[in-house]
């Protein structure tokens, strides 16, 4: 085989494996909105958005008035973005999104999904058209050399073949494989975590048993929207973030969690994961422009064949 092709072939698993993990950490951050509250948030693009925006001023502050460099003020700037748009987030749930969700709509008319779907749409025309506001319609990226440079594997055998890593990316995988086994770990091991469980299962039971039920769907809604700010930061270390670019990520965060099954963090994570590895992977076979329609092929057959997603579970219904 002709090792260019083999070289290209190689190269596009690489960049599918980074950028996959932090889409898994975009798909986790929308499922375990989903999965503890059942709110379909539109706006969730906009979250990631915003974390990007973040990334690039804060850092920029942070690199010339503390002269931290671009790169450690960037990454700063990322932690400082998801923290500050999970506190951002829990009150957008416990004051806003409360009203159309949880308790309140037990037993109204589709039980507030299109009160949910109006509002959330809603606030993500607000965030998209006040950032063209205030930052205007141009693309914009975070100054920093380590979306340009990248770390150099092999040459392997004899034809020299060569991966090339970018280090921005490889930097936002690690990251990124982090925050989604902490969080797994934080739902699955601690009281919080048990709590956001209970409420999801079953709201009435966990009240009954003294979990506060409208706590637990803020901190589960904080911590959603923190993970996405968070990989938004990672996103924008090298791609470029205009106000609406959320759209375009969206869709395949709604993706990532329904392939990986609707509920399940850990579907949710290898969900966006897959759909990173072949939307990469298409442009080896396909023009540039089709690598989104090649993850909805991919996302059509797995639901045709398991419409629970790969890691849901079957319910019964009456």
């Amino acid at each position: 085989m002709d090792p260019a092709l083999v070289e290209n072939l190689l190269q596009r698993i690489v960049t599918g494996l980074l950028v996959g993990s932090i889409y898994g950490l975009l798909c986790t951050g929308l499922g375990m909105i989903f999965g503890v509250i059942r709110v379909i948030n539109f706006a969730q693009g906009e979250f990631m958005m915003l974390g990007m925006y973040a990334t690039m001023i804060v850092g920029g502050m942070l690199a010339t008035v503390f002269g931290l460099g671009p790169a450690l003020g960037a990454y700063l700037a990322i932690v400082v973005a998801a923290v500050v748009l999970a506190g951002a987030g829990w009150g957008l749930q416990r004051y806003v999104i409360s009203h159309v969700s949880g308790a309140r709509v037990v037993g109204s008319d589709n039980e507030g999904h299109f009160a949910q779907l109006i509002l959330t749409l809603g606030l993500s025309l607000v965030l998209s058209n006040l950032a063209l506001i205030l930052f205007g319609s141009s693309p914009k990226t975070v100054q920093s050399a380590l979306s340009s440079s990248s770390w150099t594997v092999g040459p392997f055998t004899e034809g020299a073949i060569t991966v090339f890593v970018n280090q921005a990316r490889a930097i936002g995988c690690i990251c990124a494989v982090v925050a989604s086994t902490a969080l797994y770990f934080f739902v699955q091991r601690t009281r919080a975590g048990t709590s956001m469980r209970a409420a999801a299962d079953n709201p009435t039971a966990a009240t009954i048993v003294g979990i506060d039920v409208e706590k637990a769907y803020a901190r589960a809604f904080a911590i959603g929207t923190g993970a996405t700010a968070l990989a938004g930061g990672l996103i924008a270390m090298y791609y470029p973030v205009n106000p609406y670019i959320g759209v375009e990520f969206v869709i395949i965060m709604y993706a990532g969690v329904v392939l990986g099954g609707m509920g399940s963090m850990l579907g949710a994570f290898w969900g966006g994961f897959t759909m990173g590895v072949v939307q990469q992977l298409s442009t080896y076979f396909l023009p540039f422009q089709l690598q989104n329609a090649t993850i909805f092929i991919l996302f059509l057959v797995v639901v045709l064949l398991r419409p629970q997603g790969l890691f849901g579970r079957s319910a019964e219904r009456a």
